[in-house]
């Protein structure tokens, strides 16, 4: 007599984990990531209240890179220079969020590695400058401020409230 086996799909092959081992994982995601639109609504509401957010913002790409745009009030550190001017421009009590080009480039990553080798709090901004301009946000060049429309792929079209 033969028997055979069910096919699991690719998503089963491997079983999700124990309800306790995903909520820890995806709360300890949550404490290395901010997501674009909760840091531009902090940044925002900071601002209209005449607050500080409670974090600095840290843009680790290149000076071209700022030049071509970046987060208002974001800090222009590279991550090569991280090691050496760091100290010199963060306070280490005040949390930073790092980001770069976007979800295809790890430069966020690294540092926020680096900053966290120097004793800083630190959490990366998933989706990096391409996200934040895709949302809709307001950026800054070096020619001045600038703003494109929302793509509805990234972002509510007649919210300001995915609803996450």
């Amino acid at each position: 007599m033969t028997t055979t086996t069910p096919q699991v799909n690719p998503v089963l092959r491997t079983p999700p984990a124990s309800p306790a081992a995903a909520a820890a994982y995806f709360s300890a995601s949550l404490a290395f990531h901010a997501d674009v639109s909760d840091v531009a609504s902090a940044l925002a509401t900071a601002a209209a209240e005449g607050t500080d957010p409670g974090f600095v913002v840290i843009d680790s790409r290149s000076t071209a890179s700022w030049d071509q745009g970046h987060v208002p009030g974001a800090v222009h550190l590279p991550t090569a220079l991280i090691p050496e001017q760091a100290e010199q421009l963060l306070d280490k009590s005040v949390p930073v969020v790092t980001y770069c080009w976007g979800p295809g480039c790890n430069g966020a990553t690294r540092a926020a590695l680096a900053l966290a080798e120097l004793g800083f709090q630190v959490k990366e901004m998933l989706g990096g400058f391409e996200y934040w301009v895709r949302e809709g946000f307001a950026y800054e060049t070096w020619e001045g401020p600038a703003e494109k429309a929302a793509d509805p792929l990234t972002a509510p079209v007649d919210s300001d409230d995915c609803g996450c």
